[in-house]
Formats: C-alpha cells, sequence, structure tokens
C-alpha cells in the first residue's frame, strides 16, 4: 500500500518545499504585454480543475512567481503541503480526544491518519523534485517533472483512501467533519498537480 511504502512521518520531519526566492526557469511562457503577475497566475490557474480556489490560494504569491509556471506549481505544492499538514494534525486531535470514540470510527480515523501522513510525505517530494529545477534542462528536467507528477499523483491517491475508508462509518459528526475537509484538500492537491502537469507540457 502506498500510504504504508511512503510512511515518512511527514508531519514531524522539515518542511520539504521547493524555493520560491530562486529566479524564474530560463524559459518562461512569454507574458501578453499588459498582463501583470497576478493575470499571469489567473491564467495559469484557468487549466486547472478548481480555478477559482487556484487563485485565491495562490494570487498572494504574485510577486514571488512573476510569470515563471515553475513557481507557480512551487506555490501550489507548498500550499497543499501545509493544508494536509494541518488536516493531519486535527485527526490526530481527534483520535487523541477519543471524539467518535467508536470501533468503526477510531479505525477509520487510524487509517487517514497514517494515509495523510503518507500524502504529506509525497507531496513533499513532489516539490523536492521541483526544487532546482530552473537550472536543469533536457532528459534530467524532464526526469524531475515525472518525478514530482508521480509523487503528487500519488498524494491523492492516499487522500482517496483515507475518504473511501470514511465511507465505511456509519454516520456522525466526526465522519461529516473529516470527509469534508479530505474533499477539500483534495481540491489543492489536484490544482497542484495540474500545474506540475503544466510543466510537463513545456519542457
Amino acid at each position: 500500500m502506498l500510504a504504508k511504502a511512503f510512511l515518512l512521518s511527514s508531519f514531524f520531519l522539515p518542511l520539504v518545499v521547493c524555493s520560491l526566492a530562486a529566479p524564474p526557469a530560463p524559459a518562461p511562457e512569454a507574458p501578453a504585454d499588459d498582463e501583470s503577475p497576478t493575470g499571469f497566475i489567473r491564467a495559469q490557474c484557468g487549466a486547472t480543475r478548481y480555478p477559482d480556489l487556484c487563485f485565491t490560494s495562490l494570487s498572494g504569491y504574485a510577486s514571488a512567481v512573476q510569470h515563471s509556471p515553475l513557481q507557480l506549481a512551487c506555490a501550489a505544492a507548498n500550499v497543499t503541503l501545509s493544508r494536509l499538514r494541518s488536516l493531519r494534525a486535527h485527526v490526530s486531535a481527534l483520535r487523541s480526544s477519543g471524539t467518535g470514540a467508536g470501533s468503526e470510527a477510531a479505525a477509520a480515523l487510524s487509517d487517514c491518519e497514517e494515509t495523510l501522513d503518507a500524502a504529506g510525505s509525497l507531496v513533499s517530494r513532489s516539490a523536492g523534485e521541483l526544487r532546482g529545477l530552473e537550472s536543469l534542462q533536457g532528459s534530467e528536467a524532464a526526469w524531475r517533472v515525472s518525478n514530482a507528477q508521480t509523487w503528487m499523483s500519488a498524494a491523492m491517491t492516499n487522500e482517496d483512501t483515507c475518504a473511501d475508508g470514511l465511507e465505511s462509518v456509519s454516520g456522525g459528526d466526526v465522519k461529516v467533519d473529516v470527509s469534508g475537509q479530505v474533499r477539500g484538500v483534495k481540491q489543492f492537491t489536484s490544482n497542484a498537480l495540474a500545474l506540475v502537469n503544466r510543466l510537463a507540457g513545456g519542457r
């Protein structure tokens, strides 16, 4: 299972992210003459499944992103990892407090905590593949982008596993709460994957 294969305790490891301080990639998409960094982000987010969420969550990074698809994908990965860590902490707190202590709910929360931890590790690995990418070209750059796609996609699989486990719980506030938050995090991950996929198309 991916959750076990990649259980690297992302919640407790140092945050592994791609830098937003690096210069843009050598050949970023050419912006329109009147396109601001914010306009660039809005246009890029139009290719994601949740464009409004994409824009609202990433527009604050406009000064770092400028017109770089790579920096935008980095920002999306960082935001996704932050959201995953927050959700993992929430699930852990629910378990510790004994909320929804029925056997079904307790087992589902335990599995979710594990799979969300694994998802965080995978997003962290995806972000790590993007670090320093602006200095690479050719097959090495393509290989790194492909790895980033693989890890981000695998993170979504782990999120799906958490959601599927909650389906077996018969109702209750915990199920509604965690299921809703998992759906929200999956939207961030989906957007991050879409922006990483755009890097593949541009190389």
